[in-house]
């Protein structure tokens, strides 16, 4: 069954993208844990759907569209965060809102875009165009590329903010560089798991890997082999039983999460 697959261009494509995807994800997902930054995974997600609209409205390339739409909300969102006058939750909170309000807008407006915008809500392996591939790849060699760069740094202001300032560390910018590196990931997970369950990809790894107390490079290998596992099991799965990608991958990270949970609970 599983050479069967190979057979079929769109499953290829849709897991050499499902590797990448998985790969980076759980990459970036650590550090928004770590800093409990989770929400902006979910946030950036709406903002994506926004770009995607506009994308399917003008006939555009939907990934390179919602880059452009989740950078931008990324830098937003930073600079009102550092304006003090605004809250970080009640940012994201705004953003979330106002991407969702202007995404509804624009499909209300476009005829015929409806059909076409459930398969980015919630993925579909056969929107994998060879293009996107081709996209994809290179978005998370920049992702994957900035965070060897920023390793350090990035470890040293999840952990210890303040002590990071002190040491002289330009947290500001590394901030900004977080936000930036998630919201290119997030761009790049749409054709496979969709807007609405993205944050889970990022998220449900580094939280189930945090579970076994590990160092923190023990802790990203475990997140790596849970997301890798979930999704390629998932995009096999869906296709076995023509179900939800998306659904089927968050599915089988949350049962691995449950599983995990009730593990070392019983410990």
């Amino acid at each position: 069954m599983i050479t069967e697959l190979f057979q079929y261009g769109f499953m290829t494509r849709a897991l050499e993208a499902g590797v990448i995807i998985a790969f980076i994800a759980p990459l970036i997902g650590i550090f928004l844990v770590l800093r409990r930054y989770s929400l902006i995974a979910d946030t950036l997600a709406h903002v994506s759907l926004a770009g995607i609209a506009l994308a399917l409205l003008f006939g555009w390339n939907p990934i390179l569209s919602a880059v452009v739409a989740t950078l931008g909300a990324s830098l937003g969102i930073e600079r009102l965060r550092n304006t003090k006058r605004v809250f970080g939750e009640s940012a994201l909170a705004l953003f979330l809102s106002g991407s969702l309000a202007i995404a509804t807008i624009i499909i209300s407006l476009g005829s015929g875009m409806r059909g076409n915008i459930t398969n980015y809500l919630f993925g579909s392996i056969v929107t994998v165009t060879p293009t996107d591939v081709t996209i994809i790849g290179i978005l998370a060699l920049v992702v994957g590329v900035a965070v060897a760069l920023l390793y350090k740094e990035l470890i040293y202001t999840s952990f210890d903010e303040e002590s990071a300032r002190a040491a002289g560390v330009p947290i500001q910018k590394i901030n900004f560089a977080l936000i930036a590196l998630s919201a290119l990931t997030v761009s790049l997970a749409i054709p496979i798991v969709g807007v609405l369950l993205i944050s889970a990809l990022i998220v449900i790894p580094p939280v189930t890997a945090l579970l076994f107390r590990k160092n923190f490079l023990t802790t990203l290998v475990i997140a790596e082999v849970i997301s890798l596992f979930s999704v390629l099991s998932g995009i096999v799965v869906s296709f076995t039983f023509d179900i939800s990608t998306g659904g089927t991958i968050v599915m089988t990270m949350l049962t691995i999460f449950l599983v995990t949970h009730l593990f070392k609970s019983g410990q």
